[in-house]
């Protein structure tokens, strides 16, 4: 009776609804793990806004980012295509000249024509220079953040470069205290929704946090028993709950798809460099029950938190364990806003809007794990395929051992034998590397 009823409002509301396209708010964590929300089983961690989130919307909990590290994670997120495919399958830095190739089309790119306005705000590490790779070079009106991580400063990473706030296309402030970026952030997204509220519009909030350096506002420390790392996602949280808020207050809730996730998992095994200026192996976070952590591919590296809400349209209180991936977004947001996805290239993602508003199956069947240009793993429905470079082949079959602790490649030859073939198959296809 309650999937009826929700599906004849549901109906009603498409019926009903103007026929300006719908909002689109992505917020994107880094280095978030699977595990630090509490509606991802977090014993201490209090994230009452992302959990009200998942209660209004659905909860995925086989959520994949396109790749286990920073940059690739978010090639894929904006143009729905591998790393590799994307030809840009690594991390920038500071020195990088150039980034993801400007041949690939980014999602705001697909959105403008259909009157979107559109801000990106927060880390964008897509490449920085020349000004052609800047995000107002790239489908967004405006920017406000970082070019690329955090920690790529003295005495993290070798560089003769500050870090520094842009301003579209300007550097506009020395960054020496990093504590405030969260609240920053949150602001201008509330001035962002209020000023483009008589458009549709779509907002990318790449935060800074919880990368390492860790930091907090001062009026917010010490305020979880989670310790310093905990109250760097309650903060977050509070972000999310700000800009719920805003939206509820601006008569834009039924009309915005709001989006969470995580760029990969947390940065477990720091390097040595990493230990400085009172960063602690403490300051990351947990990955649940999973193996492994950022920049590996074992379930800890891509697995993360994902979320979606849009109240009248995504189905309420669900808990997805279907395959699903950041690779998906753009497709999805596409399908929302009946915009038809460009005939020149191949895309990675499907549409995930019959999964969210019918209950129909997610198209995603396989997804495979990049490490750089190497293609490791492949997951098709629960098992998992793994050739590492220095272990023999693993076989995981991730509904009954989602930690893969048991390796099962001996009693299952024929299944090796098919997902070694489709992982050469996708790597040719794709031009990436193999172990």
């Amino acid at each position: 009776m309650q999937r009826r009823q929700f599906l004849q409002l549901s109906a009603l509301a498409s019926a009903q609804a103007p026929s300006r396209p719908p909002n689109f708010v992505i917020l994107f964590a880094d280095d978030m793990g699977y595990g630090d929300l509490a509606c991802y089983g977090h014993p201490t961690l209090r994230t009452p806004n992302l959990d009200r989130l998942a209660a209004e919307g659905t909860r995925f909990t086989s959520f994949y980012a396109a790749a286990a590290v920073c940059t690739p994670s978010r090639v894929g997120l904006l143009t729905g295509r591998y790393p590799s495919r994307a030809g840009q399958p690594n991390n920038t830095g500071p020195e990088t000249v150039g980034g993801l190739p400007l041949s690939e089309i980014l999602l705001p790119q697909l959105l403008k024509p259909r009157g979107y306005k559109t801000m990106a705000i927060g880390k964008w590490h897509l490449g920085f220079q020349p000004a052609p790779y800047l995000p107002t070079s790239r489908g967004f009106d405006s920017w406000f953040g970082l070019p690329y991580s955090n920690d790529m400063i003295p005495p993290w990473v070798k560089t003769d470069r500050s870090l520094h706030l842009y301003r579209n296309a300007d550097r506009v402030e020395r960054v020496t205290d990093q504590s405030n970026l969260t609240p920053r952030y949150t602001d201008e997204a509330i001035k962002f929704i209020k000023a483009s509220k008589a458009n549709p519009f779509f907002l990318y909030l790449p935060f800074a946090m919880p990368h390492l350096p860790v930091s907090v506002p001062k009026d917010r420390q010490g305020r979880s028993r989670a310790g310093h790392y905990g109250d760097v996602i309650e903060t977050l949280d509070w972000s999310v709950g700000e800009i719920l808020r805003t939206l509820k207050e601006e008569g834009l809730d039924q009309s915005t798809m709001v989006v969470f996730a995580s760029d990969n998992g947390p940065w477990h095994d720091l390097p040595p460099r990493m230990i400085a200026e009172g960063v602690e192996p403490w300051h990351t976070g947990s990955k649940g029950l999973l193996r492994g952590s950022k920049g590996t591919s074992y379930e800890g590296g891509p697995r993360v938190p994902g979320i979606i809400r849009w109240p009248g349209t995504v189905r309420p209180g669900q808990v997805s364990q279907d395959l699903a991936s950041t690779l998906d977004l753009l497709p999805t947001i596409l399908d929302a806003a009946h915009i038809p996805l460009p005939k020149d290239r191949v895309y990675d993602g499907q549409s995930l809007l019959p999964h969210l508003r019918d209950g129909q199956p997610s198209p995603r069947q396989e997804y495979f794990y990049h490490l750089g240009n190497v293609l490791e793993a492949v997951r098709q429905g629960p098992w998992k395929y793994r050739q590492g470079q220095q272990s023999a082949p693993e076989l995981f079959h991730l509904d009954r051992d989602p930690a893969e602790r048991y390796n099962v490649a001996s009693q299952n030859a024929d299944l090796v034998a098919k997902l070694a073939a489709r992982l050469k198959e996708f790597a040719a296809e794709i031009h990436a590397d193999l172990n």
